[in-house]
């Protein structure tokens, strides 16, 4: 992690804290709201005032995924993130937990569409082509709806001026980021043997750990890839047997790469399973959990990048408020820029255990 990436969290909240008084401040001027003004929380008697303070935003009905299962140690700070928001600007929010499946989160889209709220935050794992049909429809509706985590890019850029936003990491990017900065800390070679577990074939979602192979790759490495299976999508402990499977078969292994925040957690369980030492292979994933900060305290994970995403629930939440409300466009936030290591774990731990970072 460079100084430059890692703010402290709470200048971050403070911000948050008082957006609501700068809107106050500024309400008056914007885009136009997304619905007509009769229907919109916007409207007041004779469909003219405008809501401004904390609460600027009730009223308002939002359907929100959080994206995997309740309980679930990246979703759930997710969940905290968009909570938190709810709490302060005041919109009713429903949430819809989807396994981290693609398919599901289809079908969940359109049992959200049916109930007619006047936002949807989406996650983007199911890809454009096949989200992008559903959100014409909603949008065509008067949803205004907006993305995080997974990027949909060509839904992002026909939506943008109507309020649809992105938050989370950009994701070949982070990809590629963790893959050179564990070639650096972790003193790989070209022709050493790494191992990554990922999530190629789902479209959009996959870039992150298409950013990570194909940089393994142009350094010279012997990249083993293998796709995570739904079984092990959904529980991590289902995994234990493909990883000391695949450890058991190749002993030679330097590093490996976890592409799945929840996996990231199970490093431990895996490497114990596998009968691996802390430290004697590289290991580096993604996201923050009270057991993936155990692991680095204890040196089965090496390297974590953060994705923040408390933040993805927060901005997913307070951008639909700004568009719907005020009309304001989407705005675009990367939260992935950051490392976590044995460097500065004691310092996250106690946010982490809060389920904050």
């Amino acid at each position: 992690m460079t100084p430059l990436t890692r703010r402290p969290v709470w200048r971050g909240l403070a911000a948050l804290a008082v957006l609501p008084l700068v809107i106050t401040a500024c309400s008056s001027g914007g885009g136009t709201p997304k619905k007509e003004a009769t229907n919109s929380p916007a409207a007041g008697a004779g469909g003219s005032a405008v809501p401004t303070g904390a609460q600027f935003c009730k009223g308002m009905k939002i359907v929100f995924f959080p994206g995997g299962t309740p309980g679930g140690p990246f979703e759930t700070v997710v969940y905290n993130g968009a909570k938190a928001a709810a709490a302060a600007l005041g919109p009713s929010v429903t949430y819809q937990w989807s396994d981290w499946d693609p398919d599901k989160m289809i079908t969940q889209f359109k049992q959200a569409m049916a109930t007619h709220p006047d936002g949807i935050a989406i996650m983007g794992h199911p890809g454009d082509a096949a989200f992008d049909p559903l959100i014409d429809q909603a949008e065509a509706e008067g949803i205004t709806v907006t993305v995080m985590n997974t990027e949909l890019p060509k839904a992002e850029a026909t939506y943008q001026s109507k309020g649809m936003g992105y938050v989370g990491a950009v994701l070949y990017q982070a990809g590629a980021s963790l893959a050179n900065e564990a070639i650096k800390r972790g003193n790989l070679h070209a022709g050493d043997r790494v191992f990554v577990w990922g999530l190629l074939s789902q479209p959009g979602r996959g870039e992150r750990t298409k950013g990570i192979v194909d940089t393994l790759k142009k350094a010279g490495m012997t990249v083993d890839y293998l796709e995570i299976n739904d079984a092990t999508n959904k529980d991590p402990s289902a995994g234990v047997s493909i990883f000391t499977g695949y450890v058991s078969k190749h002993p030679d292994v330097k590093a490996i790469f976890i592409d799945h925040g929840n996996l990231t957690a199970t490093i431990p369980t895996y490497m114990k399973a596998a009968n691996l030492k802390p430290g004697s292979v590289f290991a580096a994933g993604f996201d923050m959990s009270p057991a993936t900060v155990k692991g680095i305290q204890d040196g089965y994970i090496s390297l974590v990048i953060d994705q923040q995403e408390w933040l993805q629930g927060y901005f997913g939440i307070l951008q639909l408020c700004l568009s719907h409300i005020y009309g304001f466009s989407g705005l675009r936030i990367d939260t992935g820029a950051g490392f976590d290591d044995k460097s500065n774990i004691d310092k996250l731990a106690p946010l982490v255990e809060k389920q904050i970072r």
